[in-house]
């Protein structure tokens, strides 16, 4: 059974922790610290499976990042990076997990590597999960905004977020089966049906970052060992995530095949495959 950790992230949020490893291990406090960070529109509970064997040999953590899950929304926010990756930094400081593993998909990815650029004390590697550094444009931020706007709330049935993410989403022209697994997690059910738990105003003033500037100066500054993987069909093409391993001082890169922008979700086993050799080269402390 998940155990959950509340963290105070910056400016008082309060931030959930899940300790999914079951049961824990005896000696684990003294494991490698790892931390999971899911990304925009995500869960602590979509990284489950990757923790619970992470938690043979590490003592591995997800969070709930602010706007997300069982963490504050502040009506107010902030939404911007500084805010996210001062949320991280409290997680590893009160958690005890630096020097720490940090595991990020999409805008997770995002936090580990800035985090890892500007307090690399608490940092002993990075995997960044298909995660692009270059700018998306103003015109995906509006694309983004239309497709909230597509999705037929409420959803009647957690079988109809199902069929609707992995099925029907117009926005999506080949959805990988996986995606409406993905969805029903962030769902909860209200009094007339089932909606997500995440404002996407708040998802939208979240991704800003990403879609109005690059982050390819701070990928390089990222000194310690840091895994590039991509899904064959995700986000993150392959001429990029090798421009992105070239640039960071020690990048290294995989890729998942039969997989699309959700690659933990969607192919768990190759998922492990790509990953755990990378944390096993890690030289211990």
């Amino acid at each position: 059974m998940a155990r959950r950790i509340d963290v105070t992230g910056a400016g008082g949020v309060r931030l959930a922790a899940w300790d999914f490893a079951d049961p824990p291990k005896p000696g684990r406090r003294n494991a490698p610290g790892v931390l999971l960070l899911h990304g925009l529109m995500g869960r602590a509970s979509h990284w489950a499976d990757t923790a619970r064997w992470l938690g043979e040999r590490h003592r591995a953590l997800a969070l709930d990042q602010r706007g997300h899950g069982r963490s504050d929304k502040p009506v107010d926010g902030p939404w911007d990076r500084e805010a996210y990756v001062a949320d991280a930094v409290a997680a590893l400081e009160q958690l005890d997990l630096a020097p720490a593993v940090l595991i990020g998909h999409a805008m997770g990815a995002l936090t580990a590597w800035q985090l890892a650029a500007r307090r690399p004390d608490l940092v002993r590697a990075v995997v960044v999960c298909d995660m692009r550094a270059s700018a998306l444009g103003p015109a995906s931020q509006r694309e983004w905004e239309h497709w909230f706007g597509t999705w037929p709330l409420p959803f009647a049935t957690l079988a109809d977020v199902h069929k609707w993410f992995g099925e029907d989403d117009p926005w999506v022209e080949r959805p990988h089966p996986s995606r409406g697994a993905f969805y029903a997690e962030v769902m909860a059910e209200s009094a007339d049906g089932w909606r997500p738990v995440f404002d996407p105003a708040q998802m939208l003033a979240s991704r800003a970052a990403w879609a109005h500037h690059a982050h390819w100066d701070e990928l390089a500054q990222v000194r310690c060992p840091t895994l590039v993987v991509r899904g064959l069909d995700g986000e993150l093409g392959r001429a990029e995530a090798q421009e992105m391993v070239r640039v960071l001082p020690q990048g290294r890169y995989a890729e998942v095949a039969d997989a699309a922008h959700l690659v933990h979700y969607d192919q768990p086993e190759a998922w492990r495959a790509a990953i755990e050799p990378f944390l096993e080269d890690l030289a211990p402390d």
